[in-house]
C-alpha cells in the first residue's frame, strides 16, 4: 500500500511559458499525478521563455490545486539563461531552487528539458527524504547541443560535427560539453527514459554513458471528442497538419506539393518562427488555411473531421505525439518514415508511412477515396492509444520504473507502507 508521494519536476519550459510538446507532456503528467492525490511542484524558467518570446503566452492553461509552479525569474532577465547555457550551471537560479528543495521531503525528482537549467542541476538533493531521480529525454539535448540532431541547418545528423554545427545554428558553443561535466552529473540520475525506442537507441549510438529505457508519452482520454464532436470546421474535405511552424517540422514539403492535391484542403494548426515564410509559400493556394494557435478543444474537432493527419517532419523526432493525438480521435495518420515517427504508426496499424512525395499522395488518396479503410485505420489507432498511450498505461509503467529505481538505490521502496497484522 503506497502513500501519496511528493514530486519535484524541473524543466526549462512549462505551460503557459512554453513552446513545444515536451512542456505539454510534463503538464499532462503533473496533472495526472495530482489527480491521483500526489503533491507536485514544478520549477521552470520564465527568463528562458522570454529569451525566445518577449511577449506573454498566447494560450492559457488551467492550473491544478495540487500542482504548484515555481517560476525562475531574475533581475538579470536574459543573462540568467545565457549564463547557464555557457557554463552548464544554474548560477542565478540557485536561490529559488534551494528554497523549493526545503519545502518538503521529495520522493521523486524528475528532470525534463534542463537545457537552460544546466547539467549541474542533476546533482541537487533535497534537505530531507529519500528521492529517486528520473530523467525523460523529451529531445536530444543530452547528445546534441542544438537539441534536434539537425545538422548544419539542412539535414538530419548522421555523423556528429557538433562545434561547426552549433556555430552554423548561430548558437554560442558550450565549452562545458568538452569537460566531462555531463557525464559526471548523469551518474546522479537513477533512471533515464526515452519516449521512443528510436530515441533510446540514438542515445546509445551517440555515446551517452548511461542506459536509457523506453517509456512512451501519453495523452489523456478524449472520448467525448469523437463521441460528441463539435461541428466540422468547414464542409470541404481536408487533411490536417498540427505542430510548431518550424523548418524541421516539414510543412513546407506539404505546401510544395499541394497543387497536386486539387480535391482537398490542407488545414494548418500551430505557430512558430518559420510561420511568415510558410504563409508566403502558401499564398497562391487558397486551399491551404492557417488557423494559428488553438485550444485542445478546438484542435479535437480539427483532428476528428480530418481525412487524416499528416506528419511530414524532416528531422529525428523523439516521439509521434501528433499521431497519438490523432489516434485518440479515431483519425488515421500519414507520417514520414524518419526518426520515431514510424514506430507509432507501425505499433498501431493506424495509418501509413512514406518516404517520397508520390508515396504520400498515394496514401492520402487511398484514405480519401475509401471511407471504410479510413474508419478501420482510425479504429486501430484508437485501440492502440487506449492500450499504449493513454494516461493509465503511462502511469502504470512510470511507477514501475520508480519502484525498481528505489529498490536498486535503497534496497526498499520508501513510499510503500506495509501493514503488519498483530496476531
Amino acid at each position: 500500500m503506497s502513500r501519496p508521494l511528493n514530486f519535484l519536476h524541473l524543466t526549462t519550459f512549462y505551460p503557459p511559458y512554453s513552446f513545444g510538446g515536451d512542456a505539454v507532456q510534463l503538464y499532462r503528467l503533473a496533472h495526472a499525478l495530482a489527480d491521483g492525490g500526489h503533491h507536485v511542484d514544478v520549477v521552470h524558467c520564465v527568463d528562458s521563455y522570454h529569451l525566445l518570446h518577449p511577449g506573454e503566452p498566447p494560450v492559457a492553461y488551467a492550473e491544478h490545486p495540487n500542482v504548484v509552479r515555481h517560476e525562475l525569474r531574475s533581475g538579470f532577465h536574459s543573462i540568467s539563461p545565457l549564463l547557464t547555457q555557457q557554463t552548464g550551471r544554474p548560477w542565478l537560479k540557485r536561490k529559488t531552487i534551494a528554497e523549493v528543495l526545503r519545502l518538503r521531503p521529495y520522493d521523486v525528482i524528475h528532470f525534463h528539458n534542463i537545457s537552460l537549467l544546466g547539467p549541474e542541476i542533476l546533482s541537487i538533493q533535497p534537505a530531507q527524504g529519500k528521492p529517486v531521480k528520473i530523467y525523460t529525454t523529451h529531445e536530444h539535448w543530452l547528445i546534441c547541443p542544438t537539441h534536434v540532431l539537425w545538422k548544419f541547418n539542412r539535414a538530419p545528423c548522421e555523423k556528429p560535427e557538433c562545434l561547426r554545427c552549433t556555430i552554423q545554428a548561430k548558437r554560442p558553443p558550450q565549452l562545458w560539453r568538452y569537460t566531462g561535466l555531463l557525464g559526471r552529473m548523469a551518474k546522479e540520475v537513477d533512471q533515464f527514459v526515452a519516449p521512443s525506442r528510436f530515441t533510446a537507441r540514438m542515445h546509445a549510438e551517440r555515446g551517452f554513458p548511461q542506459p536509457v529505457d523506453y517509456l512512451p508519452n501519453f495523452i489523456d482520454r478524449v472520448d467525448d471528442d469523437w463521441r460528441n464532436p463539435t461541428p466540422r470546421p468547414q464542409e470541404a474535405p481536408y487533411f490536417l497538419f498540427v505542430g510548431r511552424l518550424e523548418l524541421i517540422k516539414g510543412l513546407q514539403t506539404l505546401i510544395a506539393l499541394w497543387d497536386r492535391v486539387p480535391k482537398y484542403d490542407l488545414l494548418v494548426a500551430g505557430i512558430g518562427s518559420y510561420e511568415a515564410e510558410l504563409r508566403a509559400q502558401a499564398r497562391g493556394n487558397p486551399r491551404i488555411k492557417f488557423f494559428g494557435a488553438l485550444t485542445h478543444q478546438k484542435l479535437g474537432a480539427l483532428y476528428h473531421h480530418a481525412i487524416a493527419c499528416l506528419v511530414p517532419s524532416i528531422t529525428y523526432e523523439t516521439f509521434g505525439m501528433i499521431s497519438v493525438e490523432a489516434f485518440a480521435r479515431k483519425t488515421p495518420v500519414v507520417a514520414r518514415d524518419l526518426g520515431a515517427l514510424p514506430e507509432v504508426v507501425q505499433d498501431s496499424g493506424g495509418g501509413f508511412v512514406y518516404r517520397t512525395d508520390d508515396e504520400l499522395l498515394q496514401a492520402m488518396e487511398r484514405l480519401a477515396s475509401a471511407p471504410a479503410l479510413r474508419a478501420e485505420m482510425g479504429q486501430k489507432g484508437y485501440d492502440a492509444f487506449v492500450r499504449l498511450w493513454c494516461r493509465e498505461a503511462h502511469l502504470r509503467t512510470y511507477f514501475e520504473y520508480l519502484d525498481r529505481s528505489a529498490e536498486r538505490k535503497y534496497g526498499c521502496i520508501p513510499w510503500r507502507q506495509v501493514e503488519v497484522s498483530i496476531q
